[in-house]
């Protein structure tokens, strides 16, 4: 098991299609597997939150570190508006950490004024809807290829691909003028 969770903490889900493998290599039900990203997850909490605190504190005093802070509030209410038209809500908020990353969805919701327990149960549910998306992906992809190796990599693209083709496509998008 715990060859398995040391994949799940590589940090950017890059770690989730080998680790699902691995899982399944060994063994181990999928809620098992589940409960290890959760824990992963749960790890991710408590060496991050320090940091963010520390950042947090620091960022009131160092002018350079407060402009930071201005910038990414912008881009958060930006990213806020991505999801819903209506601000930073929980819903918003999930969805930011399963478009982006947990770490990404708890400093939004930090920056939207939730807490320790309300900021990362937002980012980590977001985090094991993308979890369970590539679970799924990976396990249904290698019973098409058996071959581990090449899942990976094409789960691997598939990540790093689908989004910004998804991107492209929207940025390219013209509003429709119809004639009544």
């Amino acid at each position: 098991m715990l060859p398995v969770l040391m994949l799940f903490l590589i940090p950017v889900g890059g770690g989730i299609p080998a680790g699902v493998l691995l899982a399944r290599t060994n063994g181990l039900h999928w809620p098992v597997t589940a409960g290890l990203y959760f824990v992963s997850d749960l790890i991710l909490a408590l060496a991050f939150e320090p940091l963010l605190r520390f950042l947090v504190a620091l960022g009131r005093k160092v002018p350079f570190l407060a402009r930071l802070s201005d910038a990414m509030k912008i881009a958060i209410a930006r990213s806020a508006g991505y999801f819903s038209g209506t601000g930073v809500g929980p819903f918003t908020l999930v969805m930011i950490a399963f478009g982006v990353d947990p770490i990404t969805g708890r400093a939004t919701a930090h920056a939207a004024g939730h807490g320790f327990i309300a900021g990362w149960t937002f980012a980590i549910t977001g985090d094991m809807l993308y979890y369970t998306v590539i679970a799924l992906t990976t396990l249904r992809l290698n019973s098409y290829l058996r071959d581990p190796n090449r899942t990976i990599l094409v789960v691997l693209a598939a990540m790093i691909l689908v989004p910004l083709l998804v991107r492209y496509f929207r940025s390219r998008r013209v509003p429709c003028k119809v004639k009544l």
